[in-house]
């Protein structure tokens, strides 16, 4: 009965960078490696986690409706169609980010402590309200970025925010590359980023048009065995919950990978 859940939150310094899809897949995957998962949807006013997961028609409560009293914490939870150990607590799509504390997020993730292993929270972009809310409760943050500078830029300031409240070091995962443009010199190659950024990288996702259609039917694509971006998934999991895993070679030359082996085995354990 010692079990206590490790809580990740999932952030990003702007929006559309792949986070809310990053935060499904991953709790998919963690879900699906045996661990029981709970993901909170923290961003209030604008949800979108119920329908990447496929779970949008079976809201019947909140987060906000928990906070308030009008439901008990297990009758917002929503257990997934697919894997009986993953369960979804959604955002209020029609109130704003004050209708809930960071001391309310603090006291939710308490009480699930005890029964799951991970909860993961889907953080707000930005740095208000829903962010310091997202993150109050995190014994861990992971932060999503795309290999553009914008992207990178506001990474760089969410990790100074997370440090200077004593959440960090934040671990890293860069979403949607293309390695035909990294080689190009259209994009930022991941040993540019880990340069920029200097946290532990746990995920590269490569550019997959399929997540898309997998996000649109609300099935995380992380599920789909034969998918190398669903393995980029399950590896940031694998990761996650203790595993050492090699970074595939499977989207860039031997030598690429080798180069980000050097910058980030530094990195690990600091």
């Amino acid at each position: 009965m010692a079990k206590t859940a490790r809580v990740i939150t999932i952030t990003s310094g702007k929006g559309g960078v792949g986070k809310t899809t990053a935060t499904a897949n991953i709790s998919a995957a963690l879900a699906a490696l045996g661990n029981k998962v709970v993901c909170i949807d923290a961003d209030i006013g604008l949800r979108n986690l119920d329908v990447v997961l496929g779970l949008e028609n079976r809201i019947v409560y909140d987060l906000v409706d928990v906070v308030e009293g009008r439901c008990k914490l297990r009758q917002a939870m929503i257990r997934d169609k697919r894997l009986e150990d993953l369960y979804l607590i959604p955002a209020a799509q029609t109130r704003d980010k004050n209708a809930v504390s960071p001391k309310d997020m603090i006291r939710i993730c308490d009480e699930l402590r005890k029964e799951y292993d991970f909860i993961i929270i889907d953080s707000p972009a930005g740095i208000e309200r829903g962010f310091k809310n997202a993150i109050a409760p995190a014994d861990e943050i992971v932060i999503v970025t795309n290999p553009e500078v914008s992207a990178v830029r506001d990474a760089d300031r969410i990790i100074g925010i997370v440090e200077a409240d004593q959440k960090g070091p934040a671990k890293l995962v860069i979403n949607r590359i293309n390695m035909e443009m990294v080689e190009r010199g259209d994009m930022l190659a991941v040993a540019d980023v880990l340069e920029l950024l200097a946290v532990e990288l746990i995920g590269i996702v490569p550019e997959d048009q399929a997540v898309l259609v997998s996000t649109n039917r609300g099935a995380p694509i992380a599920l789909e065995p034969k998918s190398k971006t669903g393995q980029a998934f399950r590896d940031v999991a694998r990761r996650l919950a203790g595993e050492e895993v090699a970074f595939s070679t499977a989207n860039g030359g031997g030598n690429f990978f080798g180069r980000i082996s050097k910058l980030i085995r530094p990195k690990a354990g600091s």
